[in-house]
């Protein structure tokens, strides 16, 4: 019966067993455990509100010194939602029509201090996920014509070699290309020759000439943060709906903005992605590593294409035969596609109710997907293009909505190659019975739930799967 000492675990050398070892010692259990819970009586907290699409809000009382990624791990396990580690915290200036992404390893308090009390400034959570794809898909963000390396580099350099340069303290490639710049103190648009080099964004004064003599500093970003325009040309004026600019920090409002604007969005793209990687570095590839830790496969700078577990598994297989095989051809593949959406409409088509118990869907074809995430009513095409544009051009973010032009019809939005585009469901009647199509009645689906299913699993007339669907949350 010797006592214990003052200081002493109560579980130490304890006979009792802990009840629920997972929540203690699973490595992949939420950073929120051991970051969110106050280390010491002590330890300042203050409150945050952060808002949802809907514009619903929450506040929470927080540490001072919490991060972008804990406030995102205390709302997930808040709202039971599903870590996908896609979830990010927003900074939105209304007034201004600029937005950000906050880095994972921000300081949410440090965000905070430097808002301006004239600009309504929100946060939002919601999901992004474009946030790393430059590491899983690095062709997509740097064109070959944006690039090029120092002279002492082979020519020939892999996309993984352009993220170990990017990372790199030594080296550091150089992005160039035509941008416009908003004029000091004018409304008017000036276009330039831009390029991005380690010590900062520069300009030639004279065409594209890259000589010292012609290059003049336009800015760095160790004390500003860059922000996207939200609202296109509307606000700023701007020639074209790719624009971006950076806000120094401490600033005194729009006037001190530096705005830029590119000709599209894989220009706009390429810009934003090195400039992150010059600002950030080596942080950026810790930020997206962090969730996979302990996991095998996961070296330092062990950069390829990361793909789920469920992605790996959808291949086309023909269970025909006596043994089944993985179907290779792409057009063997295609034409097993289309029989399975037929057959799809030949099956019996029955769900099941709220009350457990099978139900025609002849009976509700027509308000089945209003009960979905992915369907968002009678909203415009502008609206659409926006929340996909928040949610992350990456090839598979969709949503399905009602169709302005025609009533009786439905629109998929789809990004593909950093654009969004837009394909028309068509209900079609046959022998009394309604399908819905997007291949003019070649594959026929009984509701907007079957459709989406066949094409999460097919690409068939699209130009990739539907992989993520574009939602608006609540808090």
């Amino acid at each position: 019966n010797r006592r214990k000492k003052k200081g002493d675990s109560i579980l130490e050398n304890s006979s009792i067993p802990n009840p629920f070892p997972e929540l203690c010692c699973s490595p992949f259990s939420s950073v929120l455990s051991a970051s969110l819970l106050p280390k010491a009586t002590s330890r300042k907290k203050q409150v945050i509100k952060v808002y949802s699409e809907d514009d619903t809000s929450r506040a929470l009382e927080v540490p001072s010194d919490i991060t972008a990624r804990d406030v995102c791990q205390l709302l997930i396990l808040k709202n039971h939602y599903v870590d996908d580690h896609s979830w990010t915290l927003f900074e939105q200036l209304t007034h201004t029509g600029l937005g950000r992404a906050i880095e994972d390893h921000e300081l949410v308090m440090e965000v905070q201090s430097n808002w301006v009390m004239d600009e309504e400034t929100k946060l939002y959570f919601r999901k992004n996920y474009a946030k790393y794809e430059f590491f899983k898909n690095p062709l997509s963000f740097f064109p070959d014509h944006m690039i090029s390396f120092p002279s002492e580099t082979n020519a020939a350099v892999s996309h993984s070699g352009i993220l170990q340069m990017f990372l790199s303290s030594s080296t550091y490639p150089e992005i160039h290309g035509y941008l416009y710049a908003k004029e000091q103190g004018k409304k008017s648009w000036k276009k330039l020759y831009f390029l991005l080099r380690r010590s900062g964004l520069y300009f030639s004064t004279k065409g594209t000439s890259k000589e010292p003599r012609h290059l003049q500093f336009f800015c760095e970003f160790s004390n500003s943060d860059m922000y996207m325009s939200l609202t296109g040309k509307k606000i700023s004026g701007a020639p074209t709906n790719y624009g971006f600019c950076f806000k120094p920090n401490k600033s005194g409002g729009s006037r001190d903005l530096k705005q830029l604007c590119a000709d599209d969005e894989q220009s706009r793209t390429c810009w934003m992605t090195a400039i992150r990687l010059l600002k950030y570095g080596m942080q950026l590839y810790q930020n997206y590593m962090q969730p996979y830790q302990g996991r095998s496969g996961c070296s330092p700078l062990n950069i390829t294409p990361m793909r789920s577990i469920s992605e790996n598994s959808l291949v086309a297989m023909d269970f025909s035969g006596h043994r089944s095989r993985i179907i290779e051809n792409p057009t063997e593949a295609l034409s097993v596609a289309v029989e399975e959406g037929l057959a799809w409409r030949r099956r019996g088509c029955l769900r099941l109710n709220s009350h457990g118990s099978p139900i025609a869907v002849s009976n509700m074809g027509m308000s089945i997907h209003r009960s979905q995430s992915w369907f968002h009513h009678k909203i415009s095409r502008e609206e659409a293009q926006r929340l996909i544009l928040q949610h992350g051009l990456v090839d598979g973010v969709f949503l399905v909505r009602d169709s302005q032009s025609n009533p009786k019809t439905f629109v998929l939005s789809l990004s593909h190659g950093l654009k969004i585009k837009h394909f028309q469901i068509v209900p079609l009647e046959d022998d009394g019975k309604l399908f819905y199509t997007l291949d003019d009645g070649h594959t026929r689906f009984t509701d907007l739930i079957q459709l989406v299913e066949f094409y999460q699993l097919n690409k068939g007339v699209l130009p990739c799967k539907l992989k993520h669907y574009c939602a608006r949350i609540a808090l």
